[in-house]
């Protein structure tokens, strides 16, 4: 069985690191964990693994964040994979920072390249991964506040929410995504 996992964020070292780019993080940690290398491909760094006899080819679209649905229908095409079996994750202003939500569709809840994925793809029949990054920002800094670093108390725990991030997005390929909300959604 193959799956597509996406890591939504956006390329260059201003924003490495950022909010906006935690599918790149969880998705830097699981090549990293499975000794795998990005290589540049079509619209995107691409790298492939192999576990629990699933195959699972990470993809960070190199569109930036507004444009990631060519990123996504590209890969889902070259490799023949239906969209049920494609995860995205992203970050998400709406749920509290350390909190998980995996869903097998839904909106793209303001999230510009959800939005733009939904539109690429034509429907929202998409699994996401949303990771709580908090809408704790003044009015009209929302920009500034995705395109920002974690602060110093959200980096302690960042590193074993990247790592329950990455094991979620195996489990989704491994047993399911029913039976993965079933046991992480509710932790």
């Amino acid at each position: 069985m193959k799956y597509l996992i996406v890591g939504l964020g956006n390329i260059g070292p201003e924003y490495a690191n950022t909010r906006h780019n935690i599918g790149f993080m969880v998705l830097d940690h699981l090549a990293q964990k499975h000794d795998a290398t990005f290589e540049t491909g079509r619209h995107a760094f691409v790298t492939e693994i192999k576990t629990k006899g699933r195959t699972f080819t990470l993809v960070k679209p190199t569109t930036y964040m507004n444009l990631s649905g060519k990123a996504v229908q590209h890969w889902l095409s070259t490799l023949k994979i239906p969209a049920s079996q494609m995860l995205v994750i992203t970050d998400d202003l709406a749920i509290p920072f350390g909190k998980l939500r995996m869903r097998s569709k839904g909106s793209a809840g303001g999230h510009n390249g959800l939005k733009h994925i939904e539109e690429t793809l034509g429907n929202n029949e998409y699994p996401r991964l949303r990771f709580g990054v908090e809408a704790n920002f003044p009015k009209g800094r929302q920009v500034d506040y995705v395109l920002s670093p974690f602060s110093a108390d959200e980096q302690i725990d960042l590193p074993g929410l990247i790592e329950k991030t990455g094991e979620m997005a195996i489990s989704f390929g491994a047993i399911g995504i029913e039976r993965t909300m079933n046991f992480y959604n509710t932790k």
